[in-house]
């Protein structure tokens, strides 16, 4: 018997192990600038899969989210009383992300197990974090999903839309798209290695949403001093106004 486990000991120090995987990402810009005029901006985010061994068998895949910063919601449901439409149900999320998207190599369902997404919130329903109903609400998980639906008609969430390109099993990139109706705040961007549904190494980075140094100082001026916000609006007006009329009356002379 002592033979047998001095044998077993020595074959399991003379198996070779299991090569480790790291991602090495990056991002195209770490910055967006929110400007009067901004129509959205493009992030492309690439990077690799650093190894110590020959590449493991069986199939990696790559999942890429993108979150913006989380907001309490309250959804309600309508209901018909009396013939006219009112406001019936509602369910409160604690933290729902502003935006949320995710791109794969695959389809999450074909690549993502439950219990992973359970442990690292990977797909957008389980990216939001609900709170209790206010009322009697047989079905909250009704509610999340109609938050979904109307924040993907808006552009915020996507899902699928943007697939992964991976070459080699090593080299991967994607594009996410960030609208025009973003807000302000910290992105964080997460990179997942996957392997037979289990994230094998995840990689973190964020993306700063500030205004512009104009846009900042107007927001702030609006909402710490609106009447002097007021007054500059009106002085502004009566300004470019009467500069107008100036051009017009110099043009017809």
């Amino acid at each position: 018997m002592g033979r047998l486990w001095a044998f077993l000991v020595l074959l399991l120090c003379a198996a070779p192990a299991q090569a480790q995987e790291e991602v090495v990402a990056g991002l195209s810009q770490n910055s967006v600038a929110l400007t009067v005029n901004f129509v959205g901006s493009d992030i492309l985010i690439f990077g690799a899969v650093r190894r110590d061994g020959a590449i493991p068998d069986g199939p990696l895949d790559v999942i890429v989210t993108v979150e913006g910063p989380p907001q309490e919601a309250t959804i309600w449901r309508k209901a018909r009383r009396a013939g006219i439409w009112v406001n019936a149900e509602s369910h409160e999320v604690r933290a729902a992300p502003s935006f949320y998207a995710v791109a794969s190599t695959a389809p999450l369902t074909d690549i993502l197990s439950p219990e992973a997404d359970l442990d690292y919130r990977i797909s957008t329903r389980l990216a939001i974090f609900e709170a209790r109903a206010s009322g009697d609400v047989a079905d909250p998980a009704a509610f999340s999903e109609a938050l979904i639906r109307i924040r993907k008609a808006e552009g915020l969430y996507q899902e699928g839309q943007t697939p992964v390109a991976l070459e080699r099993d090593t080299l991967f990139t994607t594009r996410i798209t960030l609208p025009k109706n973003i807000v302000e705040g910290s992105y964080a961007a997460r990179i997942f290695l996957m392997r037979d549904g289990a994230v094998v190494d995840e990689f973190e980075t964020f993306i700063e949403v500030r205004k512009a140094v104009l846009e900042r100082w107007l927001y702030s001026l609006a909402y710490d001093q609106p009447a002097l916000y007021g007054l500059l609006a009106l002085v502004l007006a009566a300004v470019f106004g009467w500069g107008a009329s100036a051009v017009f009356r110099f043009m017809r002379s």
